[in-house]
């Protein structure tokens, strides 16, 4: 829709390993395995050249110190890989059958007492996942094992052990390897349940060491690049992608159960539209012609309802050549559907639906806490007029206007001119119309206040060239914008239907930004350092005739609305920043 922007260990593990603990250095009288005592031997050599003391003195210090640190255990690890394959074993598996995961032994298990153990065929078990934390105590050893549901710990004797399986264990497994073992169900005298191992194997052999608390778990550019090892170091950051999941899969469910259908949409498109945006632009060399990344995906399901189909969604990627911020990330996911025969009120109604659903999937209620701030999705929200939220906010009523740009410019200066940054100032000034005029002073100081769910009703005709105009007010269009901690959640309309009216519209769109595209580049060789705002009026905006052309054959009477995936999941999760809840973002690229 048009407008749309779109190492911490957890407790029950042990924290990740600091440099000391790492090499396998003692700090007690039992000895805590991290590692071989080969990998031991040879890391702490390597780690002599600076003091414990002096390891935080210094950025770049740190920081060669710990690439040399894990070159050098990477090499005692490939040696280890060879040792393996000399005795006949593949360190990198093809399978393991395995009977179940850690959390389903967790809940069968939950009533064994403490010092309990079943040894009986029954409760022969095997599992697998990756190694997380070990200690050894002469000839028992402990290791806790993590796979996607959680975790469990593998209880090691050696006499229970084949062969030399237990030396094996003691020096050819490190943390960060993934292992299968079989064996049957104790929980220990401490209450911890675990896997008696019969045998085990290595499934995977890591070569590179999990990152240590001072390094790889505070640096964030390098948890979003290496994404993978965060998620092992934190098993917070995987339980947010895995909330990911559950709120896109509540999402289908919530508006098929509406009777909608999912299709799908072309992501390389001959123009880009469906809203105001500067897209990415490709080449295709057999066509012989530039297209471009989807910026909405409105304009292609708006021609499914002309083709017949009158319930229809995606849930989809889109791509936007813009600023990068906390809140806004270069690809995005949104859902977009449109209802025929339906307005935007019947949008609302599907909106409160769909974020209360997902609510209760993550939370199991509908009250919530975003960083700091407890908010209630209890329905209905709140429903207000832009008009009416901004005489709320600032004791000016835009109605009084007429079409006096000029008086409205000069109240507002008045009025609260003293509260804007020059930045605001520079705005409000370069506004063409009343109706941009009003959503701009909306957008500074209405916009952030609105913490609590709230629609905001019937926006300018400005800036809204696909919403229908409004029945009753003039000048206005029917569509509503869903706010919560003063975010824009999501967008709105009775679609446009009249084909005329909105081939008037989009090249009216067409002309203004030329025109603003006129101006940026007129103003390059002479104003250096462009603001972003002009940078980004340099793309070129074309035309979709062939969606004007499906008008012309008849859309029926349609709502539709587009709401943000990313921010919805950064609600439900607490995640203060979009690349939270993106797997893998769009980042600078490394010097």
């Amino acid at each position: 829709m048009e407008g749309l922007r779109m190492w911490r260990l957890s407790s029950s593990i042990p924290r990740p390993l600091s440099l000391r603990q790492l090499f396998g250095l003692r700090s007690s009288s039992a000895l805590v395995v991290r590692c071989s005592a080969g990998d031991a031997a040879a890391a702490t050599t390597t780690n002599t050249r600076q003091p414990s003391r002096n390891r935080r003195a210094s950025t770049s210090t740190a920081t060669n110190t710990s690439i040399s640190d894990r070159e050098a255990i990477r090499a005692i690890r490939l040696k280890k890989v060879e040792e393996l394959r000399s005795k006949g074993l593949e360190p990198y598996a093809y399978k393991w059958d395995r009977s179940h995961s850690a959390k389903e032994l967790q809940e069968i298990y939950k009533d064994l007492n403490n010092g309990e153990e079943l040894d009986g065929e029954n409760h022969r078990v095997s599992i697998a996942g990756r190694i997380v934390a070990r200690r050894a105590f002469g000839k028992l050893a402990f290791l806790s094992l993590r796979d996607t549901s959680g975790t469990i710990q593998l209880y090691c004797e050696k006499e229970r052990l084949s062969n030399d399986q237990f030396e094996q264990l003691k020096t050819l497994v490190d943390i960060g390897d993934i292992l299968g073992a079989s064996g049957s169900i104790k929980r220990t005298e401490k209450g911890e349940l675990s896997v008696k191992v019969d045998s085990f194997a290595i499934l995977t052999k890591s070569l590179l060491p999990l990152p240590d608390k001072y390094h790889g778990l505070t640096d964030i550019d390098k948890r979003y690049r290496q994404r993978y090892v965060d998620m092992i170091a934190n098993p917070e950051v995987a339980d947010i992608f895995q909330k990911r999941a559950k709120i896109v899969r509540e999402i289908r469910n919530a508006v098929e159960s509406q009777g909608f259908i999912e299709v799908e949409t072309p992501v390389l498109q001959g123009a880009a539209g469906g809203a105001e945006a500067r897209p990415f632009v490709t080449y295709h060399n057999s066509l012989g012609r530039d297209l471009y990344l989807r910026i909405a995906t409105e304009l292609h399901l708006k021609r499914m309802l002309v083709g017949g189909f009158e319930k229809v969604y995606e849930v989809g990627r889109i791509f936007r050549n813009e600023g990068i911020s906390t809140r806004h990330n270069p690809e995005f996911t949104t859902i977009e559907m449109y209802e025929a025969y339906s307005d935007y009120q019947s949008m609302m109604d599907m909106a409160e639906e769909i974020v209360t659903r997902c609510a209760l999937a993550v939370h199991g209620g509908l009250t919530i806490n975003y960083q700091g701030v407890e908010i209630h999705l209890e329905r209905p929200w709140r429903r207000e007029t832009m008009h009416n939220l901004v005489k709320e906010s600032t004791g000016i009523d835009f109605t009084e206007f007429e079409n006096d740009l000029k008086g409205a410019k000069d109240t507002i200066m008045k009025a609260i001119g003293v509260e804007l940054d020059g930045k605001d100032k520079s705005s409000i000034e370069a506004c063409p119309s009343i109706g941009n005029l009003l959503n701009e002073v909306f957008e500074i100081f209405v916009e952030p206040k609105l913490l609590q769910p709230t629609f905001v009703l019937d926006y300018p005709m400005e800036i809204s060239p696909l919403a229908k105009p409004h029945r009753r007010h003039a000048g206005l269009t029917e569509r509503f914008e869903l706010f919560i901690c003063g975010r824009e959640l999501a967008n709105a309309f009775s679609e446009l239907t009249d084909p005329l009216d909105q081939r008037a519209r989009l090249e009216e769109q067409v002309r203004q930004h030329n025109k603003k595209r006129a101006e940026a580049i007129s103003g390059t060789d002479t104003a250096e350092g462009k603001s972003n705002k002009d940078e980004d009026s340099m793309y070129e905006v074309t035309l979709d005739d062939d969606f004007l052309t499906a008008l012309e054959y008849g859309m029926p009477p349609a709502s539709g609305m587009g709401l943000g995936i990313d921010r919805l999941v950064m609600l439900l999760t607490d995640s203060a920043s979009i690349r939270d809840v993106i797997a893998f973002p769009v980042l600078k690229a490394q010097s």
